[in-house]
């Protein structure tokens, strides 16, 4: 079958170790089913992967890709659920020390045909279009669990997005807006500042920018670049959701004091689960959400999506379309 898939890792030409090519077939396994693709997603996971981030040079070659959409053994439509739980584990899947994505251990879904656990099959809507469903197993959960399990808000709250134009911020920002929360993004880029009041940001300020008010939440996905600001721009006993890192993990000043004083919330946020995935999709289609999408390519021209998301060039996310005569 066509995959896309690491065969080697560097961590200054990721793309040097991306191969699209030919692939066994998934093999058989108790307990797991077989999807046949109709669309795929790309993320940051896929290209850290290639630099060596969370994937052992062990298992390589290695297919990538956590976001899925296709048809079941048994002919259902169905998203696939990206938290693969170690064997016996029950609850939140999040929780699970042991846990892994797609694509770490297993291999994932940039490719024709892909093998999950039955249950993390999550049936899919019949009115969210293939695309669409293709978004919502990594970014869009993330963006979900972020909101409305970890935040701890009510419609009308004020949350400050940082960073605006990547996979997570985009779909915070029109997660947010359905759901009555005011939504503020910052950006380095002025363009995408723009680009997300298209979506429902209420308001845009450059990176680091004073803010007009204080805010009851801050969607933290940068890092240290941002994070004194993200602890600045709170109200007291404000909350700051963090999943993830991208400028770094270690801020020149951690704002302790600030923190404790002003009984801040730090909480962090990783993926989100099977029901979570669930709900959110019934959740898009109810408030007729279309998650933004910068590019859809066919698998085949995968190189070319993977070279934007190194680049930064994207807003939204990028969607590959699978055919399986390909």
């Amino acid at each position: 079958m066509l995959a896309v898939y690491a065969a080697r890792q560097s961590a200054d030409d990721p793309l040097s170790g991306l191969e699209v090519g030919e692939r066994p077939d998934p093999r058989q396994r108790e307990g797991w089913t077989t999807v046949t693709l109709k669309t795929a997603g790309l993320n940051h996971h896929d290209v850290w992967s290639l630099r060596g981030v969370g994937l052992a040079a062990d298992r390589l070659p290695m297919i990538l890709g956590c976001d899925g959409a296709g048809i079941d053994e048994e002919g259902n439509d169905v998203i696939i659920h990206a938290v693969v739980p170690s064997e016996g584990w029950r609850g939140d899947e999040t929780l699970d020390p042991r846990r892994t994505l797609l694509s770490e251990l297993h291999d994932g879904t940039l490719a024709q045909k892909v093998a999950v656990p039955t249950s993390n099959l999550v049936a899919k809507p019949a009115d969210l279009p293939w695309t669409h469903a293709a978004c919502l197993s990594t970014a869009w959960l993330t963006a979900y669990r972020m909101l409305f399990t970890n935040a701890g808000l009510t419609p009308g709250a004020t949350v400050l997005v940082q960073g605006a134009g990547g996979g997570v911020s985009t779909a915070l920002v029109q997660l947010g807006a359905a759901a009555g929360y005011r939504m503020w993004v910052t950006s380095r880029d002025e363009e995408k500042g723009q680009r997300a009041l298209g979506i429902g940001a209420d308001q845009a300020f450059g990176s680091g920018e004073r803010l007009p008010d204080r805010v009851d939440a801050v969607m933290e996905t940068v890092g240290a670049a941002t994070w004194s600001h993200s602890v600045n721009s709170l109200k007291p006993g404000g909350t700051v959701v963090i999943s993830g890192a991208t400028s770094g993990d270690a801020p020149s000043k951690a704002e302790l004091t600030k923190i404790f004083f002003k009984q801040l919330r730090v909480v962090g946020s990783t993926m989100g689960t099977r029901g979570e995935l669930e709900r959110l999709a019934q959740f898009v289609v109810q408030q007729g959400i279309e998650p933004v999408i910068d590019t859809t390519l066919p698998l085949a021209q995968a190189r070319d999506g993977f070279a934007k998301m190194a680049a930064g060039d994207l807003f939204g996310k990028v969607v590959f379309t699978i055919d399986t005569d390909e």
